[in-house]
């Protein structure tokens, strides 16, 4: 009975051993058997055993610096008792009662503070105080420095012209001429001729200057009517609305007129009469409407009407008288003796 189980035992040790052989067999590769544990341990290179990381010095968050050859990332942490053994509260720097301590803020960089002076009442700066009887010295106005335009000047000289019949209409005249003329380069004069060329005073001639415009009697009676039409509405309702006393002011003026005709400057009498209606219509308050009206005055005045020096002086002193009795008449609201005058005055052929 004692020999049973030790054959049962050997049965079935011999059973296991056929069984995991048999069970290689069917599970190989390709249908071949399972090398057993001993022959892949033979056949495998020996595996080298993990070396240990080196130990890390403790860091603060958000702080990556290496420290014993290794890198700590940034926001991780490491205790002071994983890099040194026999680590505990005192290896670790941990107070006494366990706890870790709090990490240390990083330094920041020191920056001096901007040096700011002592502020005024109402929180500006303050600055130095004026010498004594810095305020009691007068200080000159500050005026803005113009410099006179070249070829301004060189318009108003060639309108002049014009007006006095010293540029004859039909002729031809280059800026390098009239640049010797007025003792300036032929630059300004070819813009101050171009702008007379808009004017229709003179037309462009390619290569040779530019030529003074003949007007025929129809163009300046046009030119005439449309001042007429701007002008003649305009001083009859001044007639209506401005007090008489302030005609008094346009008296100067128009004895002005009565002078340069005196003279017989044709030039002179143009610039004093375009002066009178200019302030006569600024009572208005309309820029515009003076603008335009003396633009197209300034445009009838020329060519000059043929005659002698002698019927020149009569006509511009009858022309001249007639801005006197227009004041009368205006004083006293005669709208009918008004409205006849303005229109005998500008329609008249005086010029």
């Amino acid at each position: 009975m004692g020999q049973a189980p030790a054959r049962d035992e050997r049965d079935a040790a011999a059973r296991g051993t056929s069984d995991g052989a048999g069970l290689s067999a069917r599970s190989g590769p390709g249908g071949g058997p399972t090398p057993s544990p001993a022959s892949r341990d033979r056949s495998a290179p020996p595996r080298v055993p993990a070396q240990a990381a080196p130990p890390r010095q403790e860091c603060g968050a958000n702080e990556g610096h290496t420290s014993y050859g290794g890198h700590v990332p940034y926001g991780e942490r490491v205790s002071y008792g994983d890099a040194h053994p026999g680590g505990g509260p005192a290896a670790r720097g941990a107070h006494p009662s366990g706890e870790l301590p709090a990490p240390r803020a990083a330094a920041s960089p020191v920056r001096s503070a901007p040096r700011s002076r002592p502020p005024h009442g109402d929180g500006s700066p303050s600055r130095p105080a004026p010498p004594a009887g810095a305020d009691d010295v007068e200080r000159p106005a500050r005026t803005p420095l113009r410099r006179p335009s070249v070829r301004g000047q060189i318009l108003d000289a060639l309108r002049a012209a014009l007006t006095a019949g010293e540029l004859a209409p039909g002729e031809v005249y280059s800026a390098p001429a009239l640049g010797d003329r007025f003792g300036v380069s032929a630059t300004p004069v070819r813009e101050a001729m171009q702008r007379l060329a808009a004017e229709g005073a003179v037309e462009v001639v390619p290569n040779r200057g530019f030529r003074v415009v003949a007007r025929d009697p129809r163009e300046l009676a046009e030119l005439r009517e449309i001042r007429a039409l701007l002008e003649l509405p305009t001083v009859l309702r001044l007639a209506a609305t401005v007090p008489a006393e302030r005609w008094a002011e346009l008296t100067p003026l128009a004895e002005a007129t009565v002078t340069a005709a005196a003279s017989g400057d044709r030039a002179r009498y143009a610039e004093s009469d375009r002066a009178f209606h200019r302030a006569l219509l600024g009572l208005s308050g309309n820029e515009q409407l003076v603008h335009l009206a003396d633009d197209l005055h300034r445009r009838s005045q020329w060519p000059p009407v043929p005659g002698g020096a002698a019927r020149h002086r009569a006509a511009l002193m009858a022309d001249a008288e007639q801005h006197a009795v227009l004041l009368e008449e205006l004083r006293a609201r005669d709208l009918t003796a008004v409205q006849a005058l303005v229109w005998e005055h500008i329609a008249g052929a005086h010029l």
